[in-house]
């Protein structure tokens, strides 16, 4: 059975990730990338859909756990009646195929040790022919092929189409088991030698977490937000996954269950502003020039997101073969939400282009061409009813939070003319729209009786999103309206102390059954809220009570469950690790403020 969300770890080579639990078990790997078929799915299954334990014999979970420093390495500790041993997990950055090196290491007395491996392609429906050879065991099945190896070699053996080793460890002893992925059709990749590369790739993230420029009271939870960001990285195009996985539930036994394993464009100014303002440039310009390939073409034809290299086609379909993390069906693969309209994603782009020019990020010259076809589409389409920020499968509505994005997006694009007058641009008109909306959205979006605004023109429910309206400038946080709708998603959204979406008395806005929790990107915008409207030291409380919600790795899924005290979505969240590096910006000083 899989553990619970959080007590899993994240391992990765900047092109895939896997979790590996508690108990020893990598229970969640895709192979060769994010978003391909996994190999091992016990996540979302049982240990019959793929999995890879090492551990002692007679343990269950281990005794600690840590990451290795500032690092993506991954050391866990088993302290046993006979002895204690240590498995150090981590994935080097790849040179031309990945590799899941597992290195167990005796650190007093002996320990009975044993290796089983569980290969599944294809999320858990597929199982590998087998064979041996020169001291390997090769697993085949269509398009994969994976090679494990030890070093020392250690006597293998198979049973009940698993691949088991059974030694021991004694203070001082090490052995690696190597697994390695290619393309079946392709020959055996190099040899990695395991020893040297943990040691480099120990090197290669303490060199990355150096140039951390944060300094501030929160330093280790910010950096470990941001080597999460790194780890979520599909570094062949600089495109960030919103989580690493598929199908954990909103809901535990819920539907809400979705495939997170693409680029949302929403998150490119907030990932943005986090990466700039932690000092990491270079990964900011690749995430900005993945944000350039993927929106070019024609504007009427924007995404919500994409895939790690930009693919649009991300065809959703069911998988009936996995039962789903504890009972929790359907599991999904891909995401039909690509298709929908969502006219917040142009003031998104907008605004990430804006702010990685003023954050001095190297110009590209079609950059501003581009922008400008998105403007010219906007203008004509943002008086229309859209899907919204929260993906809706339902019918379409005027969002406040789509209107305002509408509405950055003029600011922006007349702003960045009036800066920069060598670019072209119809700044009067920009202006123009620019004030249509905001004169909409405050007649129409804004409940007067209550002092509030509100999810979609003509509603009464509430939505977090209108907590950015200071933060993107729509309004300044001394307004009236601003602090009234604080205090009303405050009241009326409250979830054990942090924040939902929107109301559950509907079940939201998408129809769908059931319910979901506090979801974290959005108590991190309240805490941001609170600060902005003077309440800093009611922000401080909620962000140290965020804090506390992360797992003993320092990790976030999408939401929290304040009844069952637990995590629950998608994880590790990019979404709820940049809320958590902006707010502990904000609350150290620096200005959160986006534009």
């Amino acid at each position: 059975m899989a553990g619970r969300i959080e007590d899993y770890a994240l391992i990765g080579d900047l092109q895939t990730a896997a979790l590996v639990g508690r108990d020893g078990s990598v229970d969640w790997l895709c192979l060769p990338r994010f978003d391909s078929g996994a190999c091992f799915a016990a996540l979302l299954g049982d240990d019959s859909n793929g999995r890879w334990r090492i551990a002692p014999l007679d343990e269950v979970e281990c005794t600690e756990r840590s990451y290795r420093g500032d690092t993506l390495v991954l050391d866990t500790v088993w302290r046993t009646p006979t002895g204690t041993v240590k498995v150090t997990d981590f994935m080097p950055q790849r040179d031309r195929a990945p590799d899941v090196i597992r290195i167990v290491e005796g650190v007093s007395g002996q320990v009975g040790m044993r290796s089983e491996l569980a290969l599944r392609f294809d999320y858990g429906s597929v199982v590998p022919w087998m064979r041996r050879t020169d001291h390997h065991r090769v697993a085949i099945a269509g398009p994969d092929a994976v090679w494990l190896r030890t070093e020392p070699p250690l006597p293998m053996y198979g049973k009940d189409m698993r691949t088991y080793s059974d030694f021991t460890v004694a203070e001082g002893d090490r052995v690696a088991f190597v697994l390695t992925w290619h393309p079946s059709h392709a020959t055996r990749p190099r040899r990695v030698a395991p020893f040297t590369a943990l040691e480099q790739s120990v090197a290669d993230w303490e060199k990355w977490s150096a140039q951390c420029t944060y300094d501030g009271p929160w330093r280790s939870a910010v950096l470990r937000s941001l080597i999460t960001l790194k780890a979520l990285t599909y570094a062949p195009s600089g495109g960030i996954a919103a989580a690493a996985t598929t199908s954990l539930p909103e809901e535990i036994g819920g539907v809400r269950n979705w495939d997170y394993r693409y680029c949302w464009l929403r998150d490119a100014a907030l990932t943005l502003n986090s990466l700039v303002s932690g000092g990491f440039l270079t990964e900011a310009q690749a995430w900005r020039d993945w944000l350039l390939r993927a929106v070019a073409g024609d504007p009427a034809d924007l995404q919500i997101m994409y895939g790690i290299a930009g693919e649009r086609r991300l065809t959703e379909f069911e998988v009936p073969w996995l039962s789903g993390y504890e009972g929790s069906t359907p599991v999904r693969v891909g995401n039909a939400a690509a298709g929908q309209l969502q006219l917040d994603v142009y003031g998104e782009v907008l605004d990430s282009l804006f702010l990685a020019r003023n954050s001095g990020l190297r110009d590209e010259p079609h950059a501003w061409n581009l922008q400008r076809s998105l403007m010219e589409f906007l203008e004509s389409k943002w008086h229309e009813p859209d899907e919204g920020i929260w993906e809706v499968r339902g019918p379409r509505r005027n969002f406040v939070h789509s209107k305002v994005m509408a509405w950055v997006a003029a600011d922006r694009a007349a702003r960045t003319v009036e800066a920069h007058p060598e670019l072209r641009g119809d700044a009067d008109r920009w202006r123009s729209m620019r004030a249509q909306v905001h004169a909409e959205v405050c007649e129409k979006g804004y409940d007067a009786g209550r002092n509030t605004f509100t999810q979609y023109y003509g509603s009464a429910e509430l939505d977090a999103a209108t907590l950015l309206i200071p933060q993107v400038g729509f309004l300044p946080a001394t307004d009236h309206r601003v602090v009234g709708t604080v205090e009303a998603v405050q009241r009326e959204l409250d979830h054990g102390g942090f924040v939902r979406r929107y109301s559950p008395d509907t079940g939201g806005v998408d129809g769908l059954p059931g319910s979901e929790g506090a979801f974290l990107a959005c108590s991190f915008w309240l805490a941001d809220a609170l600060h902005t409207t003077g309440r800093t030291e009611e922000a401080r409380q909620l962000f140290e009570r965020l804090l506390g919600l992360r797992s003993d790795l320092g990790l976030l899924a999408e939401e929290w469950d304040p009844v069952a005290g637990r995590q629950l979505g998608n994880f590790p969240q990019a979404f709820s690790h940049v809320g958590l590096v902006n707010t502990a910006l904000t609350l150290s000083g620096r200005d959160g403020k986006r534009g």
